[in-house]
């Protein structure tokens, strides 16, 4: 057994429950785990020598003006598809700081997250050939109700209760926090690190001094947590369904480069939030059971496109490379396809809410398989887009009840293996006002 694989648990295994549990002991644990992959000695806790950081460290000057704007610093596949990082938390908080925020409390806030972005580089640090993400990417987005505290809430950021209501789902499952944190990376111990050093839980960042925190003005209030990545869904859920080297655990990936609209086309482009973007935070169960009831023909048919040969696609939409091979004859085909073939894709009914120019409204920034969700299979999913409008109309795409024909739920798309657990909206102001903004 190797040295890095405590009480039996793979390492990865290992790394990814430290993650959901969260806090400095899980801190420590994953650290020590990962040393041998890292090559490094020095704990992201412990070490002084500013000159040996455990991991590498980041650069004011190369961290981007959109929060949002990860593209750049993400892995690449041979197809030219981004490869969302295996590790990714998102951090529901409380505000507790003055109305209106003062001065100081901008400030704190602004330190604390100036440390993240010196402690570790920007996702793959810029290099286009960087087989994982060693650094971090993270965004801090604010909800309806923080606005409404603190002044007025921004044109475009819808609360959460009236997206739920728009999409026919139910209001109760808002989320009711003011803010939201998203972080993410391969590396287990670079986001504990990041957490603790925002929460006061740790004295030094990757061999920096933790100086300021967001304590006494942002506390916990929710911490959801997921992974993705080819294998990782088979290796943690108990279904033996789900393809051994599948990414996510419906058995497809995702992220082609035809379904994901550039970082241009989701962020703000007027307004006093210009350079942001709105972000829509869920968390979904997904019955996987049902889903796998089916054969691969009819998986294929409903999460892509049913007038499609299922042997291009292959088992995990492997075959597909860098394009889905929905097209806008297929999004506008839609009921033809229904009584031709009796099943309705998920891919070319969320076609249907791309723009003119069939380029899609939102963008897919974390997704993966719920890991603090002990009640079946669920899946976190975070995305971005220019107006929380933009969400509603993709996400109705999917809502059998939008369309004339008879095809029965359980075949059109996959709307009906998913319930909703939380749904949050928030906005992510440019870089340059992310610290307690005010309308």
């Amino acid at each position: 057994m190797r040295s890095d694989e405590p009480r039996g648990l793979p390492r990865r295994s290992f790394v990814r429950a430290a993650v959901a549990i969260g806090g400095t002991s899980a801190l420590s644990a994953c650290l020590e785990t990962e040393r041998d992959r890292l090559g490094g000695e020095n704990s992201a806790q412990t070490t002084s020598d500013e000159s040996e950081p455990t991991f590498p460290r980041g650069d004011l000057d190369a961290v981007p003006a959109g929060q949002h704007r990860w593209g750049a610093s993400l892995v690449r596949d041979s197809h030219g598809n981004t490869v969302p990082p295996q590790q990714l938390v998102a951090v529901g908080m409380t505000y507790e700081g003055s109305v209106p925020p003062t001065d100081d409390e901008r400030a704190r806030v602004e330190d604390a997250l100036r440390l993240l972005e010196r402690a570790f580089q920007w996702g793959t640090g810029g290099n286009a050939g960087a087989p994982f993400h060693r650094g971090l990417l993270f965004m801090l987005g604010y909800a309806p109700r923080y606005f409404d505290q603190v002044g007025s809430v921004p044109d475009g950021l819808a609360t959460p209760e009236s997206v739920l209501e728009a999409v026919g789902e139910d209001p109760a499952k808002a989320d009711g926090y003011d803010a939201v944190l998203i972080l993410t990376s391969d590396i287990g111990s670079v986001l504990l690190a990041a957490e603790a050093a925002l929460f006061g839980e740790v004295d030094e960042l990757n061999g920096l001094p933790v100086e300021s925190t967001f304590e006494g003005v942002f506390s916990k209030a929710g911490r959801h947590v997921g992974y993705v990545g080819k294998g990782l869904p088979a290796d943690k859920l108990d279904n033996e369904d789900v393809p051994e080297d599948a990414p996510l655990s419906m058995g497809y990936k995702s992220g082609f480069r035809d379904n994901l609209p550039s970082e241009d086309r989701v962020t703000i482009d007027e307004g006093p939030m210009a350079g942001g973007t709105t972000i829509a935070s869920s968390t979904l169960r997904i019955d996987l059971d049902r889903w796998y009831d089916q054969g691969q023909e009819e998986r294929t048919a409903e999460m892509f496109c049913p007038a499609h040969d299922p042997d291009d696609i292959g088992d995990t939409g492997d075959k597909l490379g860098g394009d889905s091979g929905v097209t806008e004859s297929d999004a506008e085909n839609v009921d033809a396809h229904a009584e031709e073939y009796g099943r309705v894709g998920h891919t070319q009914k969320v076609a249907r809410a791309r723009d003119d120019d069939f380029e899609a409204r939102i963008l897919r920034r974390t997704e993966g398989v719920a890991d603090t969700v002990r009640d079946g299979a669920a899946f976190q999913f975070n995305s971005i887009q220019e107006t929380m409008a933009d969400f509603v109309e993709t996400r109705k795409t999917m809502d059998p009840d939008e369309y004339d024909h008879d095809v029965p739920a359980e075949d059109h798309g996959i709307d009906d293996y998913l319930e909703t657990l939380r749904r949050g909206s928030y906005l992510a102001p440019p870089r340059e006002k992310r610290a307690l903004p005010v309308i």
